[in-house]
């Protein structure tokens, strides 16, 4: 039931005596690309896995003219005119935006005048949007106002985007001759 102390017990003295390192593999710990485990990659050092990290707020104090693309999230505070594309994009009750909003998460609080594209689209009841939106899945609250026309698409981020490879090829084919009505034995022409 209970172990012995080994806190007076004499440590291990030789290499091979060490005690089992715990692999960092399973602390989700890597070695930067190239580190091996031959001699000197004791020396190299370790990369943590990253933290989470805070989103980008424009302020409400801030106005900004243009567009804003992130892979990460943003939260609007401030005024802006122009389109912004990111993961997540919370818009606050006292932001405005103009322009077009595209993300996988968009939750709006306060006021777009502009189209919104997102796989998920939240409206709370302080929302005032006004133009389309295209959407995977939707939540309107009770008391958002919205003006516009609500599509629902699978692919909503590549509705819109029209690419080269994208639109459908026809090959031409030429056209066949008409040929003259083929004979049957017994038939009297």
């Amino acid at each position: 039931m209970f172990s012995k102390s080994r806190i007076n017990e004499p440590g291990p003295k030789t290499a091979s005596e060490q005690p089992e390192r715990p692999k960092l593999a399973e602390k989700g710990i890597t070695r930067p690309a190239g580190a091996g485990s031959g001699p000197g990659a004791g020396d190299s050092p370790v990369v943590a896995p990253r933290a989470k990290v805070s989103p980008s707020i424009i302020s409400a104090d801030l106005t900004i003219s243009g567009n804003l693309r992130t892979t990460g999230d943003i939260q609007v505070e401030g005024q802006v005119e122009g389109d912004i594309r990111a993961h997540l994009l919370t818009v606050g009750e006292s932001a405005t935006i103009r322009g077009e909003v595209l993300g996988d998460d968009v939750i709006v609080h306060g006021r777009v005048v502009g189209k919104v594209r997102g796989l998920k689209v939240r409206l709370t009841s302080t929302a005032q949007v006004e133009g389309d939106i295209i959407h995977k899945t939707i939540a309107i609250e009770s008391g958002a106002h919205f003006e516009g026309s609500v599509q629902r698409q699978d692919d909503p981020l590549g509705a819109g985007v029209k690419t080269a490879a994208a639109a459908p090829r026809t090959a031409h084919r030429p056209t066949p001759k008409t040929a003259a009505p083929a004979k049957v034995a017994g038939d009297k022409a």
